[in-house]
């Protein structure tokens, strides 16, 4: 998501003067079939149990599998990829391939070996923040925000190679918020919704963790009926469950939706998304000030105990934890407008200064000092 955010920035209009051309490269699934595996598995966890992450975690932390160059399977096929790249920046989003992979990358045989940069999308140091993010040979790491990059000196990487550079999503996150009137058209004309009805998203994410159908099922059965939007990805077995569960409650009205790329349009139409506490839908809804509530049915992963943290402390409602408690923070918010305008004030409060083209100014200038060997 980072990394083709990155991309897209590049390619925007916005950064024709900089002259960056980016290329996403999937390490971890093209290297070797047991880092695809291990995707897998972490995909598996998610969508079945969160809560098994936990053994999964502390095993990747203390195995280390991924921190010995020698030791990566695929690294000859790697370094040819870099060699034929020559790129000027490797810049890791994943906290394990900021490592063996980053030593692989400088010695694969170019003149000038590039530069390497991590660009860590986590928001605070706690519990699930992985150690592995942080590699004290690296050239620069990047934090979202300020307790990203103190997470980072915390694990002992040199304050002089850390800076905040902001969220990374695409350039679409960073206009102009849509008018009222815009947003009811939207609701109207592309979902056929009530533009005056509290309307909720039901999101899922990028490996098709969902609960839908039990949150459809507690909404309706303590009486709380807003217009649904359920998001359901590339999986098609998903949105087959959801209209059937709406063709057999007429009551309630619901959208199911497959993949769905307009999500800055959509989360400032909504009053509202249900989501796992993942930086990437949390972040969006931060940018287009969409208030939040976090799904933690079924545990929560530790990567996810990060966001919760970094929302606790700024005074955020606990996440659901099981179907029935939705019900309940939803007609909050339907009963009380006043205070989900505070809501919405309080998410768009958390957005860290700056676009994602001073990312690219600071990668530029890396090149730069690298060639020059400032």
């Amino acid at each position: 998501m980072r990394a083709n955010a990155l991309r897209a920035w590049a390619e925007s209009d916005q950064a024709k003067s900089l002259a960056i051309d980016v290329e996403v490269h999937r390490a971890l699934e093209t290297t070797s079939r047991l880092y695809n595996f291990g995707v897998w598995l972490y995909n598996f966890i998610q969508r079945v149990w969160p809560r098994l992450h936990h053994i999964y975690f502390w095993f990747l932390e203390w195995a280390s599998l991924l921190k010995v160059s020698t030791m990566i399977k695929g690294r000859s096929g790697f370094q040819e990829l870099v060699r034929g790249s020559q790129p000027d920046i490797v810049l890791s989003t994943h906290p394990h391939l900021n490592h063996g992979f980053m030593k692989l990358a400088k010695s694969a045989g170019m003149e000038t070996p590039p530069v390497c940069v991590t660009y860590c999308g986590e928001l605070h140091f706690t519990y699930g923040f992985s150690s592995h993010w942080v590699n004290e040979s690296i050239d620069l790491f990047i934090g979202a925000v300020k307790d990203t990059s103190q997470a980072a000196a915390n694990l002992g990487m040199n304050p002089a190679k850390i800076w905040t550079g902001g969220f990374l999503l695409k350039p679409v996150f960073y206009s102009d918020l849509m008018s009222v009137e815009k947003r009811r058209r939207y609701l109207v004309e592309q979902l056929r919704l009530d533009p005056d009805q509290f309307t909720l998203v039901l999101a899922t994410g990028a490996n098709g963790a969902n609960n839908h159908v039990r949150l459809l099922n507690s909404l309706n059965r303590n009486g709380v009926r807003p217009q649904i939007i359920a998001l359901c990805g590339r999986n098609p077995q998903i949105q087959m469950d959801v209209l059937h569960w709406a063709a057999e409650h007429p009551e309630m009205t619901v959208r199911a939706l497959g993949y769905f790329q307009d999500m800055h349009i959509l989360l400032q139409c909504a009053d509202a998304v249900v989501a796992r506490p993942g930086t990437g839908t949390t972040s969006e809804a931060i940018l287009t000030g969409c208030p939040i509530i976090f799904n933690t049915i079924g545990g929560a992963m530790p990567q996810e105990m990060i966001t919760m943290r970094y929302f606790q402390d700024h005074n955020w409602p606990k996440p659901v934890g099981r179907a029935r408690s939705l019900p309940n923070r939803v007609s909050y918010f339907m009963a009380h407008p006043e205070h989900h305008s505070r809501a919405r004030r309080a998410m768009r409060a958390l957005n860290p200064e700056g676009e994602p083209i001073i990312i690219l100014k600071k990668l530029r200038s890396l090149v730069e000092d690298n060639r020059t060997g400032d």
